[in-house]
């Protein structure tokens, strides 16, 4: 068995780009680019309760010639949080527990990508070695805490993360596929006939109203355009009575450190935009992110945010176009039910019993809920394919 260095890192200038995005296999949201504007921007900070405590394993013994530097071999993306804001996998009734019985549940260890229920790596490691490491670092780390959480796990990391004590958690998503459609009236001819009509009626109100649209890639973006964006996106969180967790510098580093993986969904009437909606995307996965509208119009919301996206996907070969967190009324536009995991450690035993008999309770709602979704997919019995 190697051995490997830990360092705890508080943001992430001392880890090569190159190195790190090695680990991250691609993820646009892991990338070094993305999670470096979350920490300078402010949005993901101490100040904000999202103090950067990422665990590194580094290792001198490698192909490097002797005297050099030492490499990266495995990461994970954590944060000491004194709040459970942002996260998307909930927890206030664990806390309000810890607090009624005078005990303390934050600060707590929580590995996540900030603000986004995001599925993708955890444990990012380019061998199994390193990222059995990593679990065990992880989880001896955590001592010192009340509980250790790993949300959005892939399947394989849930696997390896219980194995190592600790419990899993299923929610449920809703995500579009892509089996190679050529045109967005090929997939909408898999639909049943109800659900197609309904999508041609909704595009159809919003082109009647006289609403056009611009797909900005990367460097396309003006500032004027993350400006307006920034706007919508504050106007939608103090309509829901929030307060927004992201700010326009962190926009705007997105637009200038990768570009290759920003898709800014414009909408306009009579020459002016009137609404917007941001998107991440690699080769294979599409993520809707965030929008907003500065006036409403009916259908406006599906328009931008689901089916211009869904254009884009099948012009650019995408496979997935994950829809974020919750959203029945995403199955009638082609979004289908997914099971995503969390993993979680409690320190305290009685309390670990007491969550460990919730969540198989928990895990029974949720297999029946995903059953009854099915059971009312928006496509045919038998798609033409």
């Amino acid at each position: 068995m190697p051995k490997f260095e830990l360092r705890v890192l508080d943001e992430l200038s001392s880890v090569d780009a190159a190195d790190w995005n090695r680990l991250s296999g691609g993820h646009p949201m892991l990338s070094h680019e993305f999670l470096h504007a979350m920490h300078q921007s402010g949005c993901a900070s101490a100040d904000s309760g999202w103090l950067p405590q990422f665990l590194t394993l580094w290792d001198k013994t490698g192909p490097e010639p002797a005297g050099a530097p030492a490499r990266i071999k495995a990461a994970m993306p954590l944060y000491l949080k004194s709040h459970s804001y942002g996260e998307y996998v909930f927890d206030w009734a664990w806390a309000d527990a810890y607090h009624r019985h005078g005990l303390a549940y934050y600060p707590k260890l929580l590995a996540a990508i900030p603000f986004s229920p995001v599925s993708g790596p955890r444990l990012l490691a380019l061998d199994d070695t390193a990222r059995a490491a990593l679990v065990d670092t992880a989880l001896a780390f955590a001592q010192n805490t009340s509980s250790l959480h790993v949300l959005f796990p892939q399947p394989q990391e849930a696997v390896l993360l219980r194995s190592a004590g600790m419990m899993l958690r299923s929610s449920v998503q809703f995500h579009w596929n892509n089996p190679g459609y050529a045109s967005f009236e090929q997939f909408l001819s898999q639909m049943s006939r109800d659900k197609r009509k309904k999508i041609r009626q909704e595009r159809r109100r919003v082109g009647d109203a006289g609403v056009h649209f611009r797909r900005l890639r990367g460097n396309e973006i003006q500032e004027s355009d993350w400006a307006f964006f920034a706007r919508c996106y504050r106007r939608t969180y103090r309509e829901h009575h929030s307060t927004p967790y992201l700010n326009l510098e962190f926009f705007q580093r997105l637009g200038r450190t990768m570009p290759g993986n920003v898709l800014l969904i414009m909408a306009e009437l009579d020459g002016q935009p009137i609404a917007s909606a941001l998107n991440l995307y690699s080769q294979e996965t599409l993520y809707g992110r965030y929008w907003g509208a500065m006036q409403y119009l009916p259908c406006l919301h599906f328009e931008t945010c689901y089916y211009q996206a869904l254009e884009f996907c099948i012009e650019e070969k995408i496979k997935v176009f994950e829809g974020g967190a919750q959203g029945e009324h995403k199955l009638a536009r082609g979004f289908l039910p997914v099971r995503t995991l969390s993993a979680h450690w409690l320190a305290h035993p009685e309390f670990s019993d007491a969550v460990e008999r919730f969540l198989e309770r928990e895990h029974q709602g949720i297999e029946r809920y995903v059953d009854e979704l099915t059971e009312h997919s928006p496509y045919k019995d038998t798609p033409d394919r």
